[in-house]
């Protein structure tokens, strides 16, 4: 599959997995004799009503970082990852070539790699990691110490522990504030019914033909919030926490093989070590992987 091939295959999963909730939740209302109509005529209204107080609730609970973090961590829960494993064997090619000509040459042959990234042979080589700002700047970051031989590396990896940590936690923000967002959507879900209960009880000299017709249209507002909760924002938080996830695990396997090789191991171990910390799913096979190298060389 290409990149964009998996991206909508992933949409249509998510979109799919919504059709299936939402046509056996009202599949079975409407077989067991409920009436839709009750439902649609209070939609509008209750929708106003939860959404309204749980978008206001979220800007007041979040910083404004973190808001635009999850609208850009919402648009990427319907596109496929791009952390594949023929990703991660461009990576760890990229990793072995600036080892092997820093082993080769000397350290200090590898400076103008270092510092200048974007005009790097072995770098724009490597283009699809090699230009990602994050990746680039992490491991030119750490070979620039290397480089400049002051720290050790259990100083490096103490450093590098702090970086992934702070990582972690800026990029499990957004994934929070979904988390708190659904957490709040049954109890919005349940204001909106209360409202409604009042106002049935301002009209209690109704028939009760019409006062159920309200009681109805008010609990509609609690399962609003329910659904809304449970099958729309909790799983988007899952599946962001799943994608954060992965981004970090590229950096511990960038960590894993940059300390390696200063502790003496030659590049094709070194990445070995880099290699075995990826998910089984994406890993690819030492035969791939040394295969891959030795092809790009």
């Amino acid at each position: 599959f290409s990149a964009h091939q998996l991206s909508d295959l992933h949409t249509m999963f998510v979109l799919v997995g919504w059709g299936l909730a939402l046509v056996c939740i009202f599949g079975v209302y409407i077989v067991h004799g409920g009436n839709i109509g009750v439902i649609l005529k209070a939609l509008p209204f209750e929708m106003i009503t939860i959404f309204g107080a749980a978008a206001g609730a979220f800007l007041a609970n979040n910083q404004m970082k973190v808001i635009k973090a999850s609208f850009s961590g919402l648009a990427k829960c319907f596109k496929g990852s791009k952390y594949s494993k023929a990703r991660y064997m461009e990576l760890m090619a990229l990793l072995y070539d600036i080892l092997q000509k820093a082993r080769k040459e000397g350290l200090m042959s590898i400076e103008k790699d270092v510092e200048d990234p974007h005009n790097s042979p072995l770098f724009q080589k490597y283009a699809n990691v090699g230009n990602d700002h994050h990746v680039s700047e992490f491991i030119t970051d750490y070979l620039r110490m290397m480089v400049s031989g002051n720290l050790n590396a259990h100083e490096i990896e103490s450093l590098m522990d702090s970086e992934i940590d702070t990582h972690h936690h800026e990029a499990h923000a957004p994934v929070a504030a979904l988390q708190r967002l659904a957490g709040g959507l049954p109890a919005f879900g349940i204001v909106a019914a209360v409202l409604g209960v009042v106002n049935t009880m301002g009209s209690v000299g109704q028939p009760p033909a019409v006062l159920g017709g309200m009681i109805g249209s008010a609990l509609v507002g609690t399962f609003l919030g329910i659904l809304l909760s449970y099958g729309i924002f909790e799983p988007l938080a899952g599946l962001l926490e799943q994608k954060v996830d992965e981004s970090g695990k590229e950096l511990q396997c960038i960590k894993t093989t940059l300390l390696a090789s200063m502790q003496g191991y030659a590049p094709q171990v070194a990445i070995e070590f880099g290699r075995k910390v990826l998910y089984s799913t994406e890993r690819p096979s030492f035969a791939e992987l040394e295969g891959h190298v030795k092809g790009k060389k």
